[in-house]
């Protein structure tokens, strides 16, 4: 089993993270680590569900802060083991931006806090990187919701280590359209399916848009067409065609309202016979920034020289936790927009930024 030192500097630390491949779905190796890591600590209660690791300090306060990340990875394209450049600035490899360097501020909080001005929960889950209904957070709050009882929720998501308040909703549909086989050579028999998606890939292409100001914080929507299939032969007129579509909605409108407004697209593309199947669903979550944490946590991060907060475009965790009723902010290491991509990198120097901030805020440094 790979060992993890969480006594090592923290880059260092989310090195050895990215050199455990933990795609999801197989996050046991860098789980069973983590497990292992942190029950060496007489401070710390683990606790474990499946691929998720809990591990509590409780200091006797009345409040409790959840800091939370997902072990998993997007699949590995030959950036897995990674490295620290030459010059030392950044951390290379699969998972450095999403998540493991928030993963690891994580983890060198949990061994070297001992006390807090609050009680801190540490969540380590599994299967964030895929469809909403297999989330290992989601999977906590359903069996064993006790164990994200808190006032105030951080998600290490990388924001190039600025508070991102809230984020976007995100569906996903099978837009089905039908048509009518036949031999390519006598192709006026039939009704060619791919040929009749085109009016709907053309109202997707020319969708518009907008930008929504969500309690000071303007999010970006994005409809987008994402995956297309069809056709059985090369010489078969195909009798159907599925275009999948992603629709990425502002926190101020639920998935409902998102459905609704996806169908409006389809209905004026004017494609007949076409049925939707929805493949995912997720609502977004208002920014929070009010809360009394929230605000105070926010003055901790600006005071240091942090940025203003701004708004998370993407869809992450901070929805299970308002759902939950819980406060919850986005903050963590690295450019969200190197997320996923084959040279994904972190900097080093944004590592040690959010563990200095955090650290400084939970111990009460900053008060």
């Amino acid at each position: 089993m790979p060992e993890l030192d969480l006594d090592v500097p923290v880059a260092q630390l989310a090195l050895a993270l990215v050199d455990i491949p933990s795609v999801s779905g197989d996050e046991a190796a860098v789980a069973d680590a983590v497990e292992a890591a942190l029950v060496r600590y007489g401070h710390l209660t683990v606790a474990r569900n499946g691929n998720a690791v809990i591990a509590s300090l409780d200091c006797g306060a009345s409040e409790r802060v959840i800091l939370a990340g997902h072990l998993d990875t997007v699949p590995i394209k030959g950036n897995v083991p990674g490295a620290i450049s030459e010059d030392g600035s950044e951390l290379i490899g699969r998972g450095s931006v999403d998540m493991k360097a928030g993963v690891a501020v994580m983890l060198s909080l949990a061994a070297t806090l001992t006390t807090a001005t609050r009680n801190v929960t540490y969540v380590f889950y599994d299967l964030e990187e895929v469809e909403a209904t297999r989330n290992g957070l989601g999977r906590i709050a359903r069996e064993n919701p006790e164990w994200l009882q808190g006032d105030f929720a951080v998600l290490l998501e990388p924001t190039s280590a600025v508070i991102e308040g809230g984020c976007n909703g995100t569906l996903r549909a099978e837009v089905t359209i039908p048509g009518v086989a036949a031999h390519s050579a006598r192709s006026w028999k039939g009704v060619n399916a791919i040929h009749a998606a085109a009016p709907l890939l053309g109202a997707l292409a020319d969708y518009k848009a907008d930008t929504i100001e969500v309690d000071g914080l303007a999010y970006r929507e994005g409809m987008n067409a994402v995956g297309i299939r069809g056709g059985i032969a090369g010489n078969v007129v195909p009798d159907e065609c599925v275009v999948t579509i992603n629709y990425r909605f502002a926190p101020s409108w639920d998935v409902d309202k998102a459905q609704r407004r996806l169908e409006d697209v389809v209905d004026a593309a004017g494609v007949d016979g076409a049925t939707i199947v929805w493949t995912d669903l997720a609502a977004g979550a208002r920014p929070g920034l009010d809360a009394p944490l929230a605000k105070e946590f926010a003055g901790a991060v600006t005071a240091r020289g942090g940025e203003q907060a701004r708004a998370k475009l993407g869809w992450t965790d901070v929805a299970r936790f308002g759902a939950l009723g819980i406060p919850a902010v986005n903050y963590g290491p690295g450019n969200p927009e190197r997320a996923h991509s084959d040279d994904e990198r972190c900097p080093v120097a944004e590592i040690h930024t959010c563990r200095a901030a955090l650290a400084a805020w939970l111990s009460g440094e900053d008060a």
